[in-house]
């Protein structure tokens, strides 16, 4: 798996993972019937550094990049993953999450938090605790799933 930057002219990749993911609304706390110029937006943040995954130069995954929060929280990075579909169980997301973290370390970051693991999510947050994360908070029905009603969320952190 390659790793790279988000270079202009991956706007149609990018969306190609981000609307299924968006669609479903089961993992993320997006809008299901946003537009691609909102999402695209959202991702491509000017305070987001966007990295594509690829495998034999097909995209199959995206992650974003940044602070968790501003001033004194600053020094704690957080992560948005996506997994294209068809990539789903190859890997792509331990390799995405690896890489986040020595981007983070690079980055000077301290510490990685995830702000809203859906707790039904389970191969996420099975993924993110081997990979060292642990979850430091559980808010009960914080997040409204579109089959299974309102779950928990989870917050899940780690030093770097």
């Amino acid at each position: 798996m390659n790793i790279r930057l988000f270079q202009h002219g991956d706007e149609d990749a990018l969306w190609s993972m981000l609307e299924p993911t968006f669609r479903a609304g089961d993992t993320y706390a997006f809008p299901s019937d946003c537009s691609r110029e909102s999402a695209l937006n959202y991702w491509l943040n000017p305070t987001h550094t966007v990295y594509i995954c690829e495998l034999s130069a097909l995209p199959v995954g995206t992650y974003l990049l940044r602070p968790n929060q501003s001033g004194g929280g600053a020094h704690v990075a957080n992560c948005g993953f996506i997994t294209a579909p068809a990539s789903r169980g190859r890997g792509v997301a331990s390799a995405m999450c690896r890489h986040s973290l020595e981007a983070a370390r690079a980055g000077g970051f301290k510490a990685m938090q995830f702000n809203l693991v859906v707790s039904t999510n389970t191969g996420a947050v099975r993924l993110w605790e081997n990979m060292g994360f642990a979850i430091f908070a559980r808010l009960p029905g914080a997040f409204l799933h579109p089959a299974k009603g309102f779950v928990d969320a989870l917050v899940m952190f780690r030093e770097l």
